[in-house]
C-alpha cells in the first residue's frame, strides 16, 4: 500500500506533463512558423537537460556510478529512440494540420494497446490472452475512431458569409440652383450648389 501511495504523485506528474505535451507543442508551432525540425530540436534540448544533466548530477552527488552493460545500454538507447521518434511523429502530425484535440487522444488511446502487445511479445504471454482482452482492443479502436470522427471543429465563416457595411460612391452630380447639372469630371460651378451623392453598396 505504501508503494502505491508513493508512486501515485509521480504518476500524476507524468499524466499532467504528457497530457499537456500536445497542446504546448501546437501552441509553439506558431513561433516556429510550422518548422517541425526546429521544434524537435527544442524538445531534444529539453530531453538533454532533464535526462542527461540531471541524472549525471544525481549520480555524482549520491556517489553512484551505476552498473552499465552492453545489453542495458542497447535497450536504453532503443527506448530513447522510441521516445524521440514518437515526439517527431507528434510534432509532424501537428505541423501538417493536425490538432491536439484529436491527435493526442488517438496517440494515448492506442499507445496502451501497443504497450500491451509489445509486453506480451517480450514476455511470451500470447497464450494468456482472453476474450476480455480482445474486447478491450476493439473498444479502444472504436474510441480512437470516434474521437477522430466527432472531433470539435472551429467556426470558420467564409468571407462571403461576413457582411461588412461599406458604401461605394458611384457617381457625383453637382446641381446648381437653376437645376442644371454637370458630370463629376467637370469643375463645380462657382454659384452655390447642392451636392447629391448617389451611393451604392
Amino acid at each position: 500500500m505504501r508503494g502505491i501511495l508513493t508512486a501515485i504523485p509521480f504518476a500524476l506528474i507524468t499524466v499532467i506533463c504528457w497530457g499537456s505535451y500536445g497542446p504546448v507543442l501546437h501552441h509553439g508551432k506558431e513561433g516556429m512558423r510550422g518548422n517541425a525540425w526546429a521544434q524537435l530540436l527544442c524538445v531534444g534540448l529539453s530531453y538533454f537537460i532533464i535526462t542527461v544533466i540531471v541524472p549525471i548530477y544525481i549520480l555524482k552527488t549520491k556517489g553512484e556510478q551505476g552498473a552499465f552493460s552492453t545489453r542495458g545500454v542497447r535497450w536504453g538507447l532503443g527506448a530513447g529512440a522510441c521516445g524521440a521518434l514518437g515526439a517527431l511523429g507528434i510534432i509532424t502530425a501537428l505541423t501538417n494540420g493536425g490538432s491536439p484535440v484529436y491527435v493526442m487522444p488517438i496517440v494515448f488511446g492506442c499507445a496502451p494497446v501497443v504497450n500491451t502487445f509489445v509486453s506480451i511479445w517480450m514476455g511470451k504471454l500470447f497464450d494468456k490472452m482472453t476474450p476480455g482482452f480482445y474486447l478491450g482492443i476493439i473498444l479502444v479502436a472504436l474510441g480512437a475512431a470516434g474521437v477522430f470522427a466527432f472531433k470539435p471543429k472551429a467556426d470558420t465563416a467564409s468571407a462571403a458569409d461576413l457582411v461588412t457595411p461599406q458604401s461605394v460612391i458611384t457617381q457625383v452630380i453637382f446641381s446648381d440652383a437653376d437645376g442644371g447639372g454637370s458630370n463629376s469630371t467637370q469643375a463645380p460651378p462657382k454659384a452655390p450648389a447642392n451636392i447629391f451623392l448617389i451611393v451604392g453598396g
